[in-house]
Order: structure tokens, then C-alpha cells, then sequence
């Protein structure tokens, strides 16, 4: 058994992702308290690390009241949190760890050398300045005899804390360490968790061997897509995606996970609209489509009018019918609004994050009602937002809010 008796209270901060490492700054940084933070895996911010293989994105520069819409209906409570900690102060926060940054064309936050393992280092390297301690391979079991209980490369290690702060992630990309593993020893203490739900994901389509076989792997670049949100409301956003196996995944898809996949949860599908041509009018489109191709086939025919060729092509074949295909009309109208049928999310551990978690009614800020001392911070809570560097400044405004809460309950304890 391993226990602290340090007179200075102890804070055991349970995971070492961005919001877990947060809290150990944000808890750190007051001088009161000495800091744990452990983590099942080897090494700290694993997930972190691969968020950032393809640039990392680390905020977003949009104007600041359209910035918070993008939590939707968690905004009311993630909003005091994003107040205290929002974008600029994350900017602010990445400078000082001697990183510049700079703003891409769509208004995503990036470091100038668009990598996140220098980042990683420098704040590991402060962290450890400032006296926290970081455990690897420690795996969380829950609690023994009022004590946190890891089990370890050495066996059970028993931890007892006057303040803890579980981080622990949601359940997307497990092999990094989120795995979800937490929520039954949670939800046995009487913790309300939401399901936890595959978030920013790709979706299965169910396509033909066919299609599959010629077009899985290739990207569909200058499309725009229709989609209904939870309310009804129509939504259109113009991107990129690639075509799987399966179905589709990228970040035109991403967008639109959420209510697709709520869709798909209460009737079974959900049906978008794919743009093929978002900068031609459908006017133009009827006209190019309409003028005569003499002998020519109608693949050859909108290939050498409109430039549809390749996976564009092969998803008109397949979404349309064969009468539809060869109706000018009917064909026209495909080309602009093309009816694709999204049928179940790929699995959670695939996903960019995950939905669901404990939900803020088990809350008091961001300490659980039923186990005073103990609180919540990042994906483990029961909110999602999309790619774009909402995610990361969510999770490090949360871990900030719970290292500032913990300091004034032990204040006052």
C-alpha cells in the first residue's frame, strides 16, 4: 500500500489528457497543494499527441458569441467555464509555453510548427518545474477503503487524497487510453452517466460491392452538404469527405455527425443531400445537363459538360435510379441535391471523441453531489462539440474550472 502524509493537502488528479493536466497546472499553480497525476498509460497526453499527426488545432478564432454556439445544447453550462478560459486565453496559454501560433484560412488556431509533440514537452517540462508529480501506468479500479485503488506493473497501489479530480476521457480511441472503463464504477456509487456515444464519426452507407470496390479510399473534394439538425432546421455547409468501405467519414461529415447520428438513434437512417457542383447554380446545371450529346454516352456527356467523373460519378449510378440517371430532370436535380442514406455510426472506438458522460445534474460546478471531494473535468462530462479546436479549449477551460474549484473547497474544508 502507498498512501501521502505529507501535512500539505494532497490532489490526485486521475488521467493525464489535456484536462487532466490542466487541473495539475491550474491546482499547481496556487501553492498549496501537492499534485498526483496518473495515468494508465506510459506516457501523458497520448490522445493529445495524436490529435495533432495532421496539424494541431488547438482553438478556433472565430468571433467569440458564435464560438460558444458550437457546444449547442451544453452551452448554458460549458459557457462560465469557456468565460473564465476561452480561446484567447488558450492562445495566451500556448505562447507562454514558448510556442507561437498563428490562424489558418478557416479561422483554426494552429502552433507556427504544427506539431503538438513540442507543445507536449515544453508543458510536461513546466509541470514538473512546478512540482507536480506525474505516475505512469497507473490504471484507476476505483476505491478501497476510502482510498483511490491503481493497479500497477508492482501490483495495487492504494492513494489517499483530500481532493481528486478524474479526467479519465470518454471512450473513443481506447488504445490512447480513453476507454470508458469508469463509467460502471461511477454509475455503482449512484453517478448519473449519459450513454456514452461515437461523436464526430463517419457513418455506414451500405454500399454496393461494386461502388465499394472502385471508389473506397477516394476523396470527394468541392461538395456541400443538407442535413436537418435536432430542431428541424436545415443546415448546408460546403467541405470534403472520403468514401470508406463502409460509408463516409472526414470533417464534412464530422460536421454533421451529431444530429445524424440522434437521427439515425430514433428512425433507423438519415438521409442528407449531397451537392455534387456547390459553386454552379441548378440552373446552370439543368443547362449543362440538357444540351445535346448527340451519340455520346450520358457518363461522357457530364464529364466533358460539368467535370463529373470518378467517385462522383459512380455515386450518381449509385444513389440514383436508372430512370432517374438518364432523365435530364431528375439527373439535374441529383447533381445538386443527391440523396445519400447514413445508416448506423461506426463503432465509438473509432471516433474523434465521444457524446455523453456525467451529466452537470450530478454536479455542483464540477464536484459530484454524491462524493464531495471528488470532481469532473473534460470529455468525461456529458458534452460534444466538432473538430475545428472546440474540443481542446472545452477540455482545458473544464480542467481549469475544476483546479480553481478544488483550491477554494480545500480552502475551505
Amino acid at each position: 500500500m502507498n498512501t501521502h502524509t505529507n501535512p500539505r493537502p494532497v490532489v490526485a488528479i486521475v488521467g493525464g489528457g489535456p484536462a487532466g493536466l490542466m487541473a495539475a497546472e491550474t491546482v499547481a499553480a496556487a501553492g498549496t497543494c501537492d499534485v498526483h497525476v496518473y495515468d494508465a498509460m506510459a506516457s501523458s497526453g497520448r490522445k493529445f499527441l495524436l490529435a495533432g499527426r495532421g496539424g494541431m488545432n488547438i482553438t478556433h478564432a472565430e468571433p467569440y458569441d458564435q464560438f460558444v454556439t458550437r457546444y449547442g445544447a451544453r452551452v448554458g453550462v460549458l459557457r462560465p467555464m469557456l468565460d473564465a478560459f476561452g480561446p484567447d486565453a488558450v492562445r495566451a496559454w500556448v505562447h507562454g509555453l514558448g510556442v507561437e501560433t498563428f490562424v489558418g484560412t478557416s479561422n483554426r488556431v494552429f502552433p507556427t510548427e504544427m506539431k503538438a509533440a513540442p507543445l507536449l514537452r515544453a508543458w510536461l517540462h513546466r509541470l514538473r518545474e512546478t512540482g507536480v508529480h506525474l505516475h505512469q501506468r497507473h490504471r484507476w479500479s476505483g476505491w478501497q477503503d476510502g482510498a483511490l485503488r491503481f493497479d500497477t506493473p508492482a501490483g495495487t497501489t492504494l492513494v489517499r487524497a483530500d481532493a481528486t479530480i478524474l479526467a479519465l476521457g470518454g471512450a473513443s480511441w481506447a488504445r490512447l487510453g480513453s476507454d470508458g472503463a469508469w463509467v460502471p464504477l461511477l454509475a455503482g456509487r449512484g453517478i448519473e452517466v449519459a450513454p456514452l456515444r461515437p461523436s464526430n464519426c463517419g457513418f455506414d452507407v451500405g454500399w454496393s460491392a461494386h461502388f465499394a470496390s472502385r471508389h473506397a479510399g477516394q476523396p470527394l473534394t468541392t461538395v456541400a452538404a443538407t442535413w436537418s439538425d435536432d430542431t428541424g432546421r436545415r443546415l448546408r455547409k460546403q467541405g470534403q469527405f472520403v468514401v470508406t468501405a463502409t460509408g463516409v467519414e472526414g470533417s464534412l461529415i464530422y460536421a454533421m455527425s451529431a444530429p445524424v447520428r440522434d437521427a439515425i438513434a430514433a428512425h433507423g437512417s438519415a438521409t442528407i443531400e449531397l451537392d455534387l457542383l456547390p459553386d454552379l447554380s441548378h440552373e446552370r446545371v439543368l443547362d449543362q445537363v440538357t444540351r445535346p450529346r448527340g451519340s455520346r454516352s450520358m457518363a461522357s456527356h457530364l464529364q466533358g459538360r460539368l467535370h463529373i467523373k470518378g467517385v462522383k460519378a459512380g455515386l450518381l449510378h449509385e444513389c440514383l435510379s436508372k430512370e432517374a440517371y438518364h432523365d435530364p430532370v431528375r439527373l439535374a436535380a441529383g447533381l445538386k441535391a443527391l440523396p445519400l442514406t447514413l445508416r448506423a455510426p461506426r463503432p465509438i472506438d473509432e471516433a474523434i471523441s465521444s457524446a455523453g458522460g456525467v451529466r452537470f445534474e450530478a454536479l455542483e460546478g464540477t464536484m459530484l453531489r454524491a462524493l464531495p471531494g471528488v470532481f469532473v473535468a473534460g470529455e468525461m462530462l456529458d458534452w460534444e462539440a466538432p473538430t475545428g479546436g472546440y474540443l481542446l479549449t472545452a477540455c482545458l477551460a473544464s480542467g481549469v474550472a475544476a483546479g480553481r474549484e478544488v483550491t477554494r473547497w480545500l480552502a475551505r474544508a
